[in-house]
């Protein structure tokens, strides 16, 4: 994530389509994923409105986004079971933040995955953080060919969880969202380490 997420923290939580992508995401999770009382990653938590949603059934919740000011607005909700990051993912930072010692039940990532740098590297960071049978969720904008400017195909995200090394891995696309730019399907994975 770059800076320039910064310039929308203020208003994120205001927008009507973050909020109810937030809120799909969720119920698609709860549809999809049996969990109780998990150690959570939130990867990418951007404000943490799908942290706020996760921390009434968590155990413990590490939010992290690369964005200080998303981070920000996450702190005014007052989670007391969350902790959050401010940084980028790399395997100095993991080494560096005891938060990031745990072993996590559940790692989710909600639209953020399609803007990675490096998108496989960052499976295997994210794999190292997981407890043995722990479960991986993205959310991402269906692309529907590879090079798209926007999203990812599902072949290219089920290529890269299984070199990563992920396994019972499946792809649903649990919801669509209405655009100005017309309708754009949501594309859903879930694999365990």
């Amino acid at each position: 994530m770059s800076d320039s997420w910064d310039d929308y923290a203020v208003e994120w939580d205001s927008n009507e389509a973050v909020v109810s992508y937030a809120d799909r995401a969720f119920d698609s999770l709860n549809s999809a994923v049996d969990y109780e009382k998990p150690t959570v990653f939130d990867f990418g938590c951007g404000t943490g409105l799908l942290t706020e949603k996760l921390s009434p059934v968590a155990n413990r919740i590490v939010a992290l986004d690369a964005s200080e000011k998303m981070i920000a607005e996450l702190h005014k909700k007052k989670l007391p079971n969350v902790s959050t990051l401010s940084l980028t993912l790399s395997t100095e930072t993991i080494k560096e933040n005891p938060a990031l010692q745990l072993k996590f039940d559940l790692v989710v990532a909600s639209s953020v995955c399609a803007f990675l740098p490096d998108y496989d590297a960052t499976l295997t960071l994210i794999k190292s953080l997981m407890a043995e049978k722990g479960t991986f969720v993205q959310w991402d904008w269906l692309a529907s060919t590879e090079g798209d400017e926007f999203g990812l195909t599902a072949s290219r995200v089920k290529s890269a969880l299984m070199n990563a090394g992920f396994k019972d891995i499946s792809i649903i696309h649990p919801f669509s969202m209405e655009s100005p730019e017309g309708c754009r399907d949501v594309l859903m994975a879930v694999a365990t380490r």
